[in-house]
């Protein structure tokens, strides 16, 4: 919770003293970050897929029509889980960004998928671009406005009104990516 600029903390604690019960009701209905265990379910590519504990199988992590299939010992699931969402999002994520580069004409020198959890991505001053392995979680409107977003860094460093008509030109999806970053994001990024 935070607490509004000019607020004393004594307000503060009066505030929450008083409406305990509502606070703790809206705990209660906020969603958990995405958790690796069997028979949770997690997005990938922004559609459900329920992780499937297949212990007697071998291969490590695969999907198998709506579900995460998931091998070896049970203490391993959160692991395999991981590995197989990172190797995934270096698959489709540079493919995403190598598509978006050919038809924008934006050509990143390096593309790397990251184990961030403060952020979606980054583009440096020498044009290499990284993006969290998270994004795969996404769905693909949301990827492609990340992309862009991090392509349009080519061009200006910055998040000025020549960066976001630029953003604007490549993707027409920036409001609602947006909006879903805001509802969806913060859970995707806790995501272990």
């Amino acid at each position: 919770m935070t607490i509004p600029q000019g607020c004393t903390s004594a307000q503060a604690l009066s505030f929450v003293q008083k409406n305990h019960a509502w606070i703790s009701e809206r705990l209660k209905k906020l969603e958990k970050a995405p958790f690796f265990s069997a028979n949770n379910i997690i997005l990938i590519e922004g559609k459900p897929y329920r992780i499937v504990h297949s212990p007697e199988q071998l291969g490590g992590a695969w999907l198998e029509n709506d579900h995460l299939m998931v091998s070896g010992d049970v203490a391993f699931i959160n692991r395999r889980v991981t590995d197989f969402l990172r190797s995934h999002a270096a698959t489709v994520l540079k493919r995403e960004v190598q598509a978006m580069a050919h038809y924008t004409g934006l050509r990143p020198t390096r593309v790397d998928i990251r184990d961030t959890s403060s952020r979606w991505g980054s583009c440096s001053s020498t044009g290499r671009i990284m993006l969290s392995w998270r994004v795969i979680m996404a769905p693909e409107l949301v990827r492609h406005y990340l992309i862009a977003h991090e392509l349009s860094h080519l061009l200006h460093m910055n998040h000025g009104p020549l960066f976001w008509q630029c953003v604007n030109r490549i993707t027409p999806h920036k409001t609602q990516a947006e909006t879903w970053l805001r509802q969806k994001g913060p859970l995707l990024l806790q995501a272990r």
